[in-house]
């Protein structure tokens, strides 16, 4: 018998909370509802004992880890846990004898990769024989997009499951599962002050460990007063060294922040504008929603003036995808500096608000028959597509059909700028005016409308 170290640790407490809560059943796993809710695919293939090799691609700390063990358990089958980081083709090839000697006991060995991406391409060809046998079913893990770090031989032999940061609301509830359970303080008397597991569901950004780890530091730093442990904002402050940490995305000075941040843009001034991005970003705001309002500044306040602006939003919003924070806050300050010395525009927003109202009031406009499909006869007797001109088919690449309702045949609605590139486009809208001008006949004296 092995004899116990005297430094060996018996005590549970002394395992991270975040081990100790972690989920056993499909039941306790908390997010995902869009693979695991009823009647989802991947719920459906747990339920049946369906199972296969399978890719799951998500950020840090939403579960990866814990739905393969409970997959194992739930079709009772052997769990191999193995770390691209520490393990080679020797180790592999060992875990895969094992696993073969497995099936042939009758036996089914699900061997969860962490990080596969990690593995270079002779690593994840050893479990392509493997997997075919199908002496393993292979679970891997990977923060990175599997499409450019997974062999595509290995790749097609698994299906890939996209899990999503945690909300507000699953961290909440994890947050309060752990106070509550016996394995995490349910036998301890833990008081909080109001909107705290907010706060540290917001701080998290989606991240379970992060969550979770954050609530036992301040528990451990508590006050204590007889059997009961206090825990004030200001033990969070203390604990996370962030004041900012009590920023309510969801309140006012959410609202207020990304208005400045926004304004300064609209503004030109970059400075200003990186002052308020990282004001956001260090509160623990969502990169991506900051990545989203990006976008919609670039076409709303910039727009035609530099059409990059959006290009550059875009690639910004697929960077913070794929890295996440902190890494990301460099490639959101490149955006915001952009959209601040970028031209300003809005011509498009005006354009769009005011075509929105027509559209509100005149719902019933009827589409002119010219431009009208006509995939039937009975549409091609009442007139759909007569007199339809294909303008890929003249000199000038332009027509003298008419394309708006007759109630609306003069109206503009895109009145475009002289900034930056939009000079361009000014331009050549002038020029396309001027052609129609000179080849549209006047009212009253042309063609028939259809």
């Amino acid at each position: 018998m092995k004899q116990q170290s005297l430094f060996e640790r018996e005590d549970p407490r002394d395992i991270p909370l975040a081990t100790r809560m972690r989920p056993r059943t499909l039941e306790e796993f908390v997010g995902q509802e869009h693979l695991l809710g009823e009647g989802k695919v991947l719920r459906q293939l747990i339920d049946q004992d369906r199972v296969s090799s399978m890719i799951f691609w998500g950020p840090p700390g939403v579960g990866k880890t814990t739905l393969a063990r409970i997959i194992a358990g739930k079709t009772k089958s052997n769990f191999i846990n193995f770390s691209a980081v520490t393990s080679g083709i020797k180790e592999i090839k060992g875990v895969m004898a094992e696993a073969e000697q497995n099936r042939l006991m009758g036996e089914r060995t699900i061997l969860f990769v962490d990080e596969i991406h990690r593995f270079n391409k002779a690593q994840q060809d050893a479990f392509l024989p493997f997997v075919e046998k199908g002496s393993i079913v292979l679970i891997g893990a990977t923060t990175e997009n599997p499409s450019f770090e997974v062999n595509s031989a290995l790749l097609s032999r698994c299906k890939v499951f996209v899990l999503q940061n945690l909300s507000t609301e699953n961290l909440v509830q994890l947050l309060q599962n752990a106070l509550h359970d016996p394995r995490g303080f349910g036998e301890q008397d833990i008081r909080l002050e109001e909107g705290m597991l907010e706060a540290m569901a917001n701080f998290s950004n989606g991240d379970a460990r992060t969550a979770l780890g954050t609530l036992e530091m301040v528990v451990l730093n508590g006050r204590r007063e007889g059997e009961t442990t206090f825990v004030t904002q200001d033990i969070l402050e203390q604990c996370v060294s962030r004041k900012s940490l009590l920023y309510d995305k969801n309140g006012e000075e959410h609202y207020n922040l990304i208005s400045a941040l926004h304004k300064s843009m609209r503004n030109s001034d970059p400075d200003a504008a990186i002052y308020w991005l990282a004001r956001m970003l260090e509160a623990g705001e969502d990169p991506l929603y900051v990545a989203r309002r990006l976008i919609r500044f670039a076409s709303e306040d910039v727009g035609m003036a530099d059409s990059r602006a959006l290009e550059i939003t875009t690639a910004a919003y697929q960077a913070c995808h794929f890295i996440g924070m902190p890494e990301c806050n460099v490639t959101l300050t490149h955006a915001v500096v952009y959209l601040s010395l970028a031209p300003k525009s809005n011509a498009l927003y005006a354009a769009y608000e005011t075509a929105k109202k027509d559209a509100q009031k005149m719902l019933a406009e009827p589409v002119p028959l010219v431009i009208r499909n006509a995939p039937t006869r009975l549409m091609k007797d009442l007139h759909y597509g007569e007199g339809y001109q294909y303008a890929h088919d003249t000199q000038d690449k332009l027509t003298t059909m008419q394309c708006l309702p007759d109630s609306l045949l003069d109206r503009r609605y895109y009145r475009p700028t002289h900034q930056g590139s939009e000079a361009r486009v000014a331009q050549r809208l002038e020029q396309i005016q001027e052609w129609k001008r000179n080849h549209c006949p006047p009212p009253g004296t042309g063609e028939k409308k259809l």
